[in-house]
C-alpha cells in the first residue's frame, strides 16, 4: 500500500492506497512545532479506526509547503515505518513540462494538482485549489504547466474582516438565499461567499481570454464545495485532486 502524505499551510491531508484505489483518506490540522512523536502517535490514533497498520504501507510520498515540517515527515517516515519517503521537490519527473519563470518557485501542491488534473482529463485547464492561499493554475491542451494566479484564501480574507471591523461578528460560511442581505449576518456571508466566487469567475474570464480556449475548469481543496454551488464557471469538483496526483508521481518515479 501507498501512503500519500499533503503538507498544507493549514492542513495536512494523508490518504493510504491499494493499487490505484484511495481506500482511506485522513483531514487534520498542520501544527509546525509538533514533534515525530506526536505526528506518530495522531497517525497510529487515525490507524485505530481502520484496519491499516504501518507493515501494510510499502512506500510513502509527500508534498509540502511548509518548510519546516519537512523534516519532521521524514524523521516520521523512517522511524515509524522504516521508509525513506519520496518527496515532491525539483529534479523529480512529472511527466509535465513546467513554463515558469523559475520552476522552484511553483508550490509541490500546484504542480501535484496540475499532473492529477491533466491525467485525467486530457484537455485544457484551470485548478482552482481552494486552500490557505486560493490558486488557479492553467494546463495547456498539450499538458504544459504555463502558471497561474495566486490569491488571498475565503478563511484569511473572512478572518481580516472580522479582526479589522470591531462589530461585525464570525459568521459560518454558507451560501446566503439572495445576493441583498437583510441582516449583518446574512449580508457578510454574501460578501463573502457571493464575492469569492465572482472572484473566482472573473479569474477564469480573464486566464480564458487570455489562451484564446475554454479550459475546463477543476476545482479542489476544503472550500471547493461552497464557492462551486455558487461559481458560473467552475465546471467539476475533485476534492482528491492532490492525493490521487501524489500517487501518479510516485508512479512516475518509482
Amino acid at each position: 500500500m501507498l501512503l500519500v502524505i499533503d503538507v498544507g499551510n493549514t492542513h495536512t491531508v494523508m490518504g493510504v492506497f491499494d493499487g490505484d484505489k484511495l481506500i482511506q483518506d485522513w483531514r487534520i490540522r498542520t501544527k509546525e512545532d509538533h514533534t515525530v512523536d506526536e505526528y506518530g502517535i495522531l497517525i497510529t490514533n487515525l490507524y485505530f479506526s481502520s484496519k491499516i497498520v504501518s507493515r501494510d504501507i510499502k512506500d510513502i510520498v509527500i508534498s509540502c509547503v511548509v518548510p519546516p515540517l519537512l523534516v519532521t515527515m521524514e524523521e516520521l517516515c523512517k522511524k515509524y515505518f522504516n521508509i525513506t519517503p519520496l518527496v515532491i521537490e525539483p529534479g523529480i519527473k512529472t511527466g509535465m513540462p513546467i513554463y515558469y519563470d523559475n520552476p522552484k518557485e511553483v508550490g509541490a501542491d500546484r504542480i501535484v494538482n496540475a499532473v492529477a488534473a491533466y491525467e485525467k482529463h486530457k484537455q485544457s485547464l484551470i485548478v482552482v485549489d481552494f486552500g490557505t492561499a486560493t490558486t488557479f493554475d492553467y494546463i495547456s491542451a498539450n499538458g504544459e504547466y504555463h502558471g497561474g494566479v495566486i490569491a488571498p484564501g475565503v478563511v484569511i480574507s473572512s478572518e481580516a474582516l472580522f479582526e479589522k471591523a470591531s462589530k461585525l461578528p464570525h459568521v459560518e460560511l454558507l451560501k446566503p438565499k439572495s445576493v441583498i442581505g437583510k441582516d449583518t449576518i446574512s449580508s457578510m456571508q454574501a460578501g463573502i461567499v457571493l464575492g469569492y466566487a465572482s472572484l473566482v469567475d472573473g479569474i477564469v474570464k480573464r486566464i480564458s481570454k487570455e489562451v484564446k480556449s475554454k479550459p475546463k475548469v477543476i476545482a479542489t481543496g476544503g472550500l471547493a464545495h461552497l464557492i462551486a454551488s455558487a461559481s458560473e464557471t467552475i465546471s467539476e469538483i475533485d476534492e482528491f485532486l492532490t492525493l490521487e496526483g501524489l500517487r501518479i508521481l510516485h508512479e512516475r518515479n518509482k
